[in-house]
């Protein structure tokens, strides 16, 4: 198995490409679209990586952002009071281990692009359908697919039983901006979670113009926070991103009295209905291919794992690929190298995932508000988000969250 195929130059295609030539195997990279159609195009997601999946671009020799990003020092949580405008019931903030960062994918993506060409990649941009799969198995000993729509993505059956939900839960919204008044004492995600209505967060990140905040909407949809649908320009977007802010969430109102936005290409919205796929798809021929990262696990983008998980995926499936050798990649090997991202790490990042996208259970209100008095449950809630897996048991199970608060207590 040494000539590989990949469908898809993002973050885990061109992460795994490029670990791939580093070990070396000669692989092909299907794109459609140029570095310069990514770099002068709208953002593509909100992106913020947490240390686990920095320290997998840093071995791969990818972290060429270190010196220019802003960093997010750690995590804090707001809700509102019900019945005070202005006053919350849960305000905490913890610091994280290790700082996270976000790289918009315009600035990303582009010099990923030109590193696979230096280091011998062969980049096709083209817009991949079954014919050039079904090329793509011929010619190499693997393929897989790291993105796709239409005929491509109807390839990867909808698995009903990992896959919670069958409609978009929440109308999604970036806006990129500059002149955003920092969080104080220290940078951070601020997640604010408005019951009923949706979610609001926001941190820095690096933009195609410097550094900038991400503010991200999640809306119920037919609630209030579900109003992007009648937004034309991209002033109407900031406008409307303002007028979330002031009737929601005052205090991060009161941060943004002068922003403005990075580019007219820094808004986002739409909607998708988080899913889990069969990773092996049959093409026409019965030649198979095997789905990577959001073509086969895509979640809401809550609790900000997105790119998160496409580089430990990337990751998983590079180790799978060098152990394998000389090995034939056929679908036994295929599933069984999803398995060990799915057991191993990904299913515990989708149940907590779905769990924040349902109205939360007293336990997981009881662990959130008892957070803000016992700093030791603050600063577990806020690494959790480098690693989800070490929610579990704990924020799944009432009496595995009291036991947890009690040891949280002890010590503190």
């Amino acid at each position: 198995m040494k000539r590989i195929a990949i469908i898809g130059a993002g973050q885990s295609g061109l992460q795994l490409g490029l670990g791939l030539l580093r070990a070396g195997y000669e692989v092909t990279m299907y794109s459609n679209r140029t570095a310069d159609d990514i770099r002068q195009g709208k953002v593509m997601s909100s992106q913020c990586m947490f240390h686990t999946s920095l320290q997998i671009e840093r071995e791969l020799g990818l972290d060429h952002w270190a010196k220019e990003c802003p960093t997010v020092d750690g995590i804090g949580l707001a809700v509102p009071h019900p019945e005070q405008k202005g006053a919350k019931v849960i305000d905490w903030a913890a610091r994280l281990h290790s700082s996270a960062q976000s790289v918009d994918q315009r600035v990303k993506v582009p010099a990923w692009m030109a590193e696979f060409q230096r280091q011998g990649g062969e980049l096709v941009f083209k817009d991949a359908g079954i014919d050039e799969l079904e090329a793509c198995t011929r010619s190499h000993d693997l393929t897989l697919v790291a993105s796709g729509k239409g005929e491509i993505s109807k390839l990867f059956a909808r698995d009903a039983h990992k896959s919670r939900f069958d409609a978009p839960q929440r109308a999604l919204a970036l806006t990129y901006v500059k002149g955003m008044k920092p969080a104080e004492p220290f940078s951070r995600v601020s997640f604010n979670l408005i019951p009923g209505v949706g979610e609001y967060f926001v941190f820095p990140a690096l933009t195609t113009s410097g550094p900038c905040e991400i503010m991200v909407f999640e809306g119920v949809p037919g609630g209030p926070m579900d109003c992007w649908a009648d937004v034309k320009t991209p002033q109407e977007h900031l406008a409307r991103s303002k007028w979330v802010l002031d009737t929601f969430v005052p205090w991060e109102a009161e941060r943004c009295r002068d922003i403005a936005l990075t580019d007219d290409n820094g808004i986002l919205a739409g909607r998708f209905a988080p899913t889990v796929r069969k990773p092996v798809a049959t093409l026409p021929s019965g030649r198979k291919v095997l789905g990577l990262a959001d073509v086969v696990v895509l979640n809401d983008p809550i609790t900000g794992q997105g790119s998160n998980n496409a580089a430990k995926c990337a990751d998983v499936y590079l180790k799978s690929i060098v152990a394998r050798g000389e090995g034939a990649a056929d679908a036994a090997w295929m599933q069984q190298t999803f398995d060990r991202y799915w057991f191993g790490y990904s299913q515990w990042v989708t149940q907590w995932t779905n769990m924040l996208l349902m109205p939360p259970p007293d336990h997981v209100l009881k662990l959130l508000g008892t957070a803000g008095a016992v700093p030791p449950l603050a600063s577990a809630i806020a690494n959790g988000f480098d690693d989800p897996r070490t929610f579990f048991p704990w924020f799944a199970d009432p009496v595995e969250a009291d036991r947890y608060i009690e040891t949280s207590v002890e010590a503190a």
